[in-house]
């Protein structure tokens, strides 16, 4: 069978844990950034981390751990940077951009196992590369990454939400922020091997960008966007063994692909909705000023309380809109439920 001839070499064992690592970890911290508007924060620690793969090439010790200081590192320093504002943060970007990627290149060339195929596979990724031991280091760093979101997960949501809110409301903002940095440093050595340092941003994002499709709560968001990790993840890494492509390009284009699915099945499915949507168009007066119904200002209109709904006027009929309430109770007002959930009251 096809699955006992993958499962029989080692080096696919290897690396389907590794996949299934990264497809659990970089998903769940680009939500973070997504919601912060750093999607590209990762390829900057990417870059940085390249350098400390060539620490430990040159050195000969464990690229995995001397990438993981020199990630953390930068990340830690970018945060600084954009928190002290001395430095734009698209300038902070491109000196970890250029800096990291131009110190990885030098220090590779001079080290003994150096090589251009040695450093397309930390850049792209590559299966055979990876080791026991890296499947080790990986599983530690994962279920690190794992247990902060599961137990910081509402504040860091609410401080990439909306700083100034969390700040007032008691929590602590610089060290949360400096915590997402240091998780996406480890989330970037996590993948390295299986995506490449120059793909593993775009397996935080793209994920996100599937379950933002179709999810109207963070938490839906957030298993979407694992469970669409785990898929390209996955479904990429056993792609490339049988197509022999590199293993991080194929795990980004069925991301990608997937991404292209739901947004055009998400975008047909709100079409046919707007048609079919229930419409009142009987009523015994018309809404307005003096119809005795408690206005609500909603968008560009107005919505008028009537019979539990909000009712607005379109072109000569009536929308029904759930009550606020209704909305609260069904989770569609996620920021709220969110910084409810963190302070431990409503705001």
């Amino acid at each position: 069978m096809v699955e006992v001839e993958l499962l029989s070499f080692e080096f696919m064992q290897r690396a389907l844990l590794a996949a299934l690592l990264v497809g659990l970890t970089a998903p769940a911290v680009g939500t973070f950034l997504v919601q912060r508007r750093l999607a590209l924060v990762g390829d900057g620690i990417g870059h940085v981390a390249l350098t400390g793969v060539a620490v430990g090439l040159l050195t000969a010790t464990s690229p995995v751990w001397t990438a993981l200081v020199a990630a953390v590192a930068g990340a830690v320093v970018i945060e600084l940077m954009r928190r002290g504002g001395r430095t734009g943060g698209d300038v902070a970007l491109a000196v970890l951009f250029y800096g990291g990627i131009a110190g990885g290149v030098v220090l590779i060339a001079l080290s003994p196992d150096g090589g251009s195929a040695n450093l397309a596979g930390y850049l792209f990724g590559s299966l055979t590369t990876t080791t026991s031991a890296d499947v080790v280091a990986f599983a530690v760093l994962a279920v690190v990454v794992l247990g902060c979101v599961l137990v910081l997960g509402q504040r860091m949501f609410a401080v990439s939400n909306d700083e100034e809110f969390a700040r007032a409301s008691g929590l602590p903002v610089l060290a949360l922020n400096v915590l997402l940095a240091v998780l996406t440093a480890v989330t970037v050595v996590v993948s390295m091997r299986v995506v490449g340092l120059l793909l593993v941003s775009a397996l935080m994002i793209v994920p996100n960008a599937v379950a933002q499709q179709v999810s109207r709560t963070f938490r839906s968001t957030v298993v979407i966007a694992v469970v669409v990790g785990l898929v390209s993840s996955l479904g990429g890494a056993v792609l490339s063994f049988y197509a022999d492509t590199p293993s991080g390009g194929t795990i980004v284009l069925l991301a990608i692909a997937l991404f292209l699915v739901v947004a055009v099945g998400s975008q047909v499915a709100r079409r046919v909705g707007s048609r079919t949507r229930p419409r009142v168009g009987y009523h015994p007066h018309e809404h307005g000023e003096d119809c005795g119904h408690d206005a609500v200002p909603h968008d560009d209109h107005v919505d008028y309380l009537h019979d539990g709904h909000r009712h607005a006027g379109h072109a000569g009929h009536y929308h029904e809109h759930p009550s606020r309430r209704a909305a609260l109770a069904d989770g569609d007002e996620t920021g709220e439920r969110a910084g409810a959930a963190t302070t431990g009251g409503e705001r």
